[in-house]
């Protein structure tokens, strides 16, 4: 069986609320990063707001490879990640939590690197994003 074609689509920059530093921070969620993406995830994450043709794409993104579960500690929701590329040279992985209401216009990625500085990104930027295969699973 062939793996379908990677899909590929832009989000632009915007600034977060400054939660993902904290978020990465915690010990159990920067262990579950480094199981599910290979990497130590830099403290923080990269948002980008998605428009009606990249919120299909992501939307398709995810049915095709559904990515890998991470499990909470008590009293966390649990979240899916999906390991992609960002500006065809940077691996990262958008991490999608599991909570109703959750803003389909919204991707937060992390990576091993401060993505602004290593893109050279500010608010407003384009970036292209590729997601392929991965396969499935769940860390804790």
């Amino acid at each position: 069986m062939t793996q379908p074609e990677p899909i590929e689509f832009e989000g632009i920059v915007n600034a977060g609320l400054g939660e993902g530093a904290r978020f990465t921070a915690i010990d159990w969620v920067g262990a579950a990063l480094r199981r599910a993406t290979g990497f130590d995830p830099w403290p923080g994450t990269l948002n980008l707001r998605l428009d009606e043709t990249a919120q299909r794409a992501w939307q398709r993104a995810q049915h095709l490879y559904p990515g890998i579960v991470i499990d909470p500690a008590p009293g966390f929701c649990p979240a899916r990640c999906h390991l992609l590329w960002l500006a065809g040279r940077v691996r990262a992985a958008a991490v999608v939590p599991e909570v109703d209401g959750y803003p389909a216009d919204k991707l937060e990625i992390v990576a091993p690197v401060a993505l602004r500085e290593a893109l050279g990104l500010r608010d407003g930027n384009r970036v292209r994003v590729r997601v392929a295969a991965l396969g499935s699973t769940t860390v804790s």
